[in-house]
C-alpha cells in the first residue's frame, strides 16, 4: 500500500505547530496503524530528520495511550478499538490519511501528536478510591453484591481513560470518563462510604481542569473504544445533585443529646 499523510508536528507546548505530508510506502495492510508510524519514522530517521512523536505503550488495546485523531475521528473511528488496534486493512491503497493529536483545552500538545492527559488522573485523585482497611484479604463472598449491580460496576469499570470522549465531544466534555470512574464504585457497597465526596471532588476537579459541560450529543459513547454507556453521566449528575442537598446536613439530636 501507499498512503499520503498530512501529520501534525510541534516542536514543543509552546511552538506553534503544522501539518506536513508525508508518504507511506510499502505498508502491509495486516499492520497496524502505530506500526505504521513505525515504518514511516525508520525512513525519517534513516534521512535524518526528526521522528514523529506519539504515544504508546501496551499496544494491545488495554492501556488508552495511543489516542491520536484519524481523519477527524477519535482512534479512527470504528467501534470498539483503539488506534493501536486499527489496522492498515481498513484503509485504500493510495488514501490520503489526517493524523493530528486530540484536541482540548485540558489535554495541551506536548510534542507531535502527544498530549498531556494528566488531567484526568487529577480528577481520579479527587475521589476515585475507597477507604479500605489494609492487611489480610477479607473473604471474596463477605460482602455480597447482587449481580446486575456486579454487572453495571464492571461496565464502567472498562474504562481505560483514554480521552477519547473528550476529543469526540464538541465541548471537550469528560463527563463519561469521570462518570465511569464515579458510578463504577458508587455500584458497589465498597464504594458507599465516599460516595458523596467522591462526586462532588471528581466533579469539582473535572470543571477546575476546563473540560466543558455535557449537553448530550452522544459523540462520546460513539467513540469510545470501550462503549462505556452514555447513560452513566445521568447517575453522576443524579449523584452530584443528591450529594449537593444533603452536603452537611447533620444527624437529628434526641433532647438527651443521644442521636435520634
Amino acid at each position: 500500500m501507499k498512503l499520503t499523510l498530512h501529520v501534525w508536528r510541534q516542536k514543543d507546548r509552546s511552538a506553534q505547530g503544522g501539518f506536513v505530508t508525508y508518504l507511506a510506502n510499502d505498508i502491509d495492510p495486516h499492520m497496524s496503524f502505530l506500526e505504521m508510524l513505525d515504518v514511516v519514522n525508520e525512513d525519517l530517521t534513516k534521512k535524518g530528520e526528526d521522528p514523529i512523536a506519539f504515544d504508546h505503550d501496551c499496544r494491545e488495546g488495554i492501556c488508552g495511550a495511543c489516542g491520536v485523531m484519524i481523519n477527524g475521528r477519535p482512534h479512527g473511528g470504528q467501534p470498539r478499538t483503539t488506534t493501536c488496534q486499527l489496522h492498515m486493512r481498513k484503509f485504500k491503497d493510495g488514501d490520503t490519511i489526517v493524523i493530528e493529536p486530540f484536541r482540548a483545552e485540558a489535554f495541551p500538545v506536548v510534542r507531535d501528536l502527544v498530549v498531556d492527559r494528566s488531567a484526568l488522573d487529577r480528577i481520579i485523585a479527587a475521589g476515585g478510591f475507597i477507604t479500605a482497611p489494609t492487611g489480610t484479604a477479607t473473604e471474596a463472598n463477605g460482602t455480597r453484591v447482587p449481580k446486575e449491580d456486579a454487572d453495571l460496576a464492571f461496565d464502567a469499570a472498562t474504562c481505560i481513560g483514554c480521552g477519547a470522549c473528550v476529543a469526540a465531544c464538541p465541548n471537550a466534555s469528560a463527563s463519561l470518563f469521570a462518570s465511569a470512574k464515579i458510578t463504577h464504585l458508587g455500584f458497589l457497597p465498597q464504594g458507599q462510604p465516599e460516595r458523596a465526596s467522591r462526586v462532588i471532588g471528581m466533579v469539582g476537579q473535572m470543571d477546575a481542569e476546563g473540560f466543558g459541560g455535557c449537553t448530550n450529543h452522544g459523540e462520546c459513547e460513539a467513540a469510545c473504544p470501550k462503549s462505556i454507556d452514555v447513560r452513566f453521566i445521568g447517575r453522576m449528575n443524579a449523584d452530584y445533585l443528591r450529594a449537593r442537598v444533603t452536603r452537611g446536613r447533620r444527624v437529628p439530636q434526641a433532647s438527651d443529646g443521644s442521636a435520634g
